[in-house]
């Protein structure tokens, strides 16, 4: 970056004018990118007619954010950040400025974290010959939900309720619990999954939508399930969630269970 420092940088409220525009915080990103670039270059990298550019960059050429060299025929700009050294130097003081870039460095750290680190996301879609209603029931109803699920979910599906997925074996234990944050009967179900202590790992728990549309007598039935911990999670419940739907489409379609239980039944490739 060519840097051209003026004697006069221009009235601070002429840059804080030419700052307070997007478009021109724009303009001084791409001269950051590449600078000295001709009016031309700079339209072309904007998408912008050449009158409303020139008007924008006469604005940063007077708070001397922008100097303009010539060459030939030809009108370089540059960017300048003499202005902004010099209201930095007005307003942070030697004692704030080892504090801000503490600061900075941890926000580029968070920022190339979640860039790399991404939460892991699962879908799943099924068709289910059935009415939504049918669908809405099986998916709240406990009796129905140990059948097919091998655990009993027990709540009463208001907004902010607790609910438990209960072993049905008569000890009462409980081996995963949320809360309901949508209930939009036979439409949408939204609940948190996490552990039945409630104690939530750094993410927070993990969230459960369940979408139902029907059309001619079928209901397509797409779950998600967001915010997982890790791809060990994801891994776990991409096979799950498919064993559990085709046990409950089996149920509603059929009258019964599949004769063994999806999630016991071994990966393609490997014996039982």
């Amino acid at each position: 970056m060519m840097l051209v420092v003026a004697v006069e940088t221009g009235d601070v409220d002429q840059v804080f004018k030419a700052l307070a525009d997007p478009t021109r915080r724009l303009f001084l990103d791409r001269l950051r990118e590449q600078d000295g670039q001709t009016l031309g270059e700079l339209c072309t990298r904007l998408g912008m007619a050449r009158q409303s550019a020139t008007q924008h960059l006469d604005v940063l050429v007077r708070a001397g954010l922008v100097t303009v060299v010539r060459r030939g025929r030809e009108r370089l700009h540059f960017l300048n950040p003499a202005p902004l050294h010099d209201i930095g130097e007005r307003w942070i003081s030697s004692f704030d400025r080892p504090r801000l870039a503490a600061l900075s460095a941890i926000r580029s750290r968070a920022e190339e974290y979640a860039l790399t680190e991404s939460v892991p996301t699962y879908v799943y879609v099924t068709y289910i010959r059935a009415g939504a209603a049918q669908v809405w029931h099986a998916l709240t109803d406990a009796d129905l939900t140990a059948r097919y699920w091998g655990h009993a979910n027990v709540s009463d599906w208001q907004p902010g309720s607790r609910w438990e997925h209960r072993r049905p074996d008569g000890s009462g234990a409980v081996d995963v619990a949320g809360r309901v944050l949508e209930a939009d009967a036979p439409r949408r179900l939204v609940i948190t999954f996490g552990a039945p202590d409630g104690e939530e790992p750094p993410g927070g728990d993990s969230v459960v939508t369940f979408v139902l549309e029907e059309q001619g007598g079928i209901v397509r039935l797409t779950v998600t399930h967001e915010n997982l911990a890790d791809a060990q999670a994801l891994g776990e419940i991409s096979h799950g969630w498919p064993a559990v739907l085709a046990n409950l489409k089996s149920l509603l379609e059929t009258g019964e269970v599949l004769p063994e239980a999806p999630w016991e039944m071994a990966p393609a490739g490997r014996s039982s």
